[in-house]
């Protein structure tokens, strides 16, 4: 659709020329784009203009889930909604008092939201820009373990819940808790993730043994077993390998590791004592 707007002529289509897609997925009644925009340059203030710039410049974009719903649903974190057109419904989906019940314990347990809003009909459900990393996961008649607070949304087919350890050393020593987020079922889940998708590794075991030295596996499959365990059985080893316990992962599945996560957790708390010094200077960083 054009319309007139004094010696231009504006269409819907130009918002898009600003935007490449990342990823998507397309199932008919479901259809979810990660939005990538391509340039921030409306800003009239020289100050921000300069913060614009050097985001721009350190490869920092913003992003935008959009969900085209055809008769289907979406669960989303609450405020999240940044804007939506068509025959769209919301319902609280909160539930009977079973199901409260449920939500409020998965909230204590896993910083997930207790009740997330459900959304359907036909039409386009925009969530608010960050700059965030986002990715998209099809489930057939699967269930995936999830790090704490990273679903976003997910097609209303799928079940989200809590998963507690079930091994001893893995809720003391794992470094992820007694609980974490059950995502299962059939149907699209989007995750935010404190990595773009080209720092993931994304490991297939097959009846194999993977160990980790950190805390950063971001979700595996139902059926990879976790726990904690030794680097070496031996004393003799221990000291050798300088290494302690490690999160050590078995069988059959998927598991997706972060492994820069822990450089930006690093460089994220310098910053933070970089700008609570005295000295800090906000024109002249360094």
């Amino acid at each position: 659709m054009l319309f007139s707007c004094g010696c231009d002529t504006i269409a819907e289509t130009n918002f898009y020329d600003n935007m490449t897609v990342l990823d998507r997925i397309d199932k008919g009644n479901f259809k979810a784009e990660i939005l990538q925009y391509k340039s921030l340059t409306g800003s009239k203030d020289p100050d921000l203009a300069k913060d614009l710039y050097y985001v721009n410049r350190a490869g920092m974009s913003l992003k935008q889930v959009k969900i085209t719903l055809n008769d289907g649903g979406v669960i989303v974190e609450p405020g999240a909604l940044h804007f939506h057109k068509g025959n769209i419904m919301c319902d609280g989906n909160i539930g009977g008092l079973g199901d409260i019940a449920k939500k409020m314990i998965k909230k204590k347990l896993t910083n997930e939201s207790a009740f997330n809003p459900l959304y359907r009909g036909v039409g386009e459900i925009f969530l608010e820009p960050s700059f965030s990393h986002f990715l998209i996961l099809s489930l057939e008649n699967d269930s995936i373990i999830a790090d704490k607070g990273i679903f976003y949304c997910s097609e209303s087919t799928l079940d989200v819940s809590v998963a507690s350890q079930k091994n001893l050393s893995a809720g003391l020593f794992g470094g992820e808790g007694w609980f974490q987020t059950k995502i299962s079922g059939t149907g699209v889940c989007i995750l935010e993730s404190p990595v773009p998708i080209n720092e993931i590794l994304k490991y297939n075991l097959n009846n194999e043994k993977l160990q980790v030295d950190g805390n950063f596996a971001l979700l595996r499959s139902e059926s990879v077993r976790f726990s904690v365990a030794s680097s070496s059985k031996s004393i003799t080893g221990k000291l050798t390998a300088g290494e302690g316990m490690l999160q050590t992962f078995e069988g059959s599945g998927i598991v997706w590791l972060a492994p820069t996560q822990s450089v930006y957790r690093v460089l994220s708390a310098a910053s933070v004592s970089a700008l609570a010094s005295p000295t800090y200077n906000r024109n002249n960083p360094t």
